[in-house]
This record gives structure tokens, sequence and C-alpha cells, in this order.
């Protein structure tokens, strides 16, 4: 007697064993469970690559338009203004192509206007550029269309298992079809983990590059404005740094009765109160 009290004390004081964990869930989904996962994880982790990438392919588009506003414009001419920006750059492209498009359009007859011809062939580059900041992001919507899917048919799998245990057992007792419930259960989650951060990194990635999109048509038209005025017309961040000139500070007029106040020109004016 003792003995047995000492046994059962002993199979209490064992720790449960945990049947219906991830592992014992995907072993009992079998191969194509397994396969469905890697496909998961396949998706998931190209995801979140092209994410990584293309935003600091945006972000470094997006730094390098502050050369352009403070050097760019500033410059005597287009072709000078182009070798301060960064080589390799979408801006430096778009410039670069502005001066080519004003030498070619020299060298032939019957082009047009100027003006149309550069215009032409900023927006061809520009759609190049628009193309490359694009690359990558169909991966994202595929896999945020087609991620649910996967998992919904690791679901059914799971679900058609199931009903082949109750089928061999004649009943649906909790120990014959949790298992392949819990699989199927899983699998349907884990498609929607993968398809959720895709879809957010889509939208979020494509409104950045209509942002950048914007500032390129900006620049384009300003370059174009550039050509067709001769030089005269320029943005206003450029007219404004030009009008500033080194060395030569307005003197603030007093504000005190009966004394004069120097304006800008060296003329004195009387200041009333």
């Amino acid at each position: 007697m003792n003995l047995y009290y000492l046994a059962a004390a002993a199979a209490e004081t064992e720790a449960p064993v945990n049947e219906f964990g991830f592992i014992k869930a995907m072993e009992e989904g079998g191969p194509v469970a397994w396969s469905i996962l890697a496909v998961m994880i396949i998706m998931s982790v190209g995801s979140f690559y092209i994410l990584f990438t293309k935003l600091f392919e945006q972000n470094k588009v997006m730094n390098q338009y502050k050369a352009v506003r403070n050097s760019f414009w500033r410059a005597p001419s287009l072709r000078e203004g182009a070798t301060k920006l960064e080589k390799n750059s979408a801006w430096r492209q778009l410039a670069d192509d502005a001066v080519t498009a004003q030498d070619h359009h020299s060298k032939m007859e019957g082009a047009g206007q100027e003006v149309h011809f550069v215009e032409e062939e900023l927006a061809h580059s520009q759609n190049t550029i628009n193309q490359s900041l694009s690359g990558g992001l169909s991966f994202l919507a595929s896999v945020g269309a087609t991620a649910p899917f996967i998992g919904l048919l690791g679901t059914v799998i799971g679900i058609y298992r199931a009903l082949i245990n109750i089928g061999i057992e004649g009943s649906a007792s909790i120990d014959k079809v949790a298992g392949p419930v819990g699989e199927a259960l899983i699998m349907t989650a884990i498609g929607l983990l993968v398809a959720v951060p895709a879809v957010l990194a889509f939208n979020w990635l494509q409104s950045r590059n209509r942002k950048i999109d914007a500032l390129m048509t900006d620049f384009s038209n300003n370059i174009v404005a550039y050509i067709g005025s001769n030089g005269t017309i320029k943005p206003s961040v450029a007219a404004a740094a030009a009008k500033t000139t080194p060395g030569k500070t307005a003197a603030k007029p007093t504000t005190a009765t009966g004394k004069t106040a120097t304006t800008a020109g060296g003329a004195s004016a009387s200041v009333k109160k």
C-alpha cells in the first residue's frame, strides 16, 4: 500500500505535458503545414526587407532635396548648378537631363520650342525615377493580397484532418480534433500577421513616393520656367537669398521724438512720435 501511495504521489508531482503547443500543432499538420509556414516566413522577411530598404532610399532622396534649395538655384547656370548636386541622385539626374536636352535641342532642326523639348525629357526622366522608387512595392501588394489565402489553405487542411479523425474514431472528442483545429487556427493567424504589415508598409511607402513625386514635379517646373525665361525666373527661396548681400545690413530707425532715423540708403528722415 505504501508503494502504491508513493507511486500515485510521484505521478501527481510530475509536470503536465503540453499536448497542444505550437510545435505539436505543426507536427499535426505534417509537411504541408511546415511548407506553408516556410512560405509565410519568406514572405514576411521579404516584406520587412523591402520596407527598410525603400524607407532608407526615400529618406536619402528627401535629404538630398535640401541641396537643391541651398545650392542649386544659387548657381549662375543649370550646368554649374548640376555639379553642386550629389552624383547618382534623383535631383542630379533631372538637372543633367535638362542640360542634355538643351544641348540636343540646339543641334536639332524642327524640334519645336526648347521649353517643350526640355519638358518632355524631364517628364521621361521623372517617370524613370518613379519606377525605381516603386520597385519592390508590387511584392508588398502581392503579400498583402495572398498571405491570408495561403493561411486559409492551412486552415482548410487542418479542418479536413479534424474531420478525418472524427470519422475514424466515430466521435468528436477533444483529444482527437484539438490538434488539427489548433493547427488550422495557427495558420489563419500567421497569414494575418504576414499580410497586415505588408499592406500598411505598401500604403505608407506609396504616400511617401507621392510626396517625392510632387517635389520632383515642382523642381522640373522650376527648371522649365528658368529655361523659358532665360534665367530670370527662379524659385522664391533662391530669389530671397540673392537679395541678401553679406556685409550690408539696414540700420534700425530710432523711435525717439525729435531724433533722426538712418535709412538703408544713407538718407536721414525725421521721426515723429
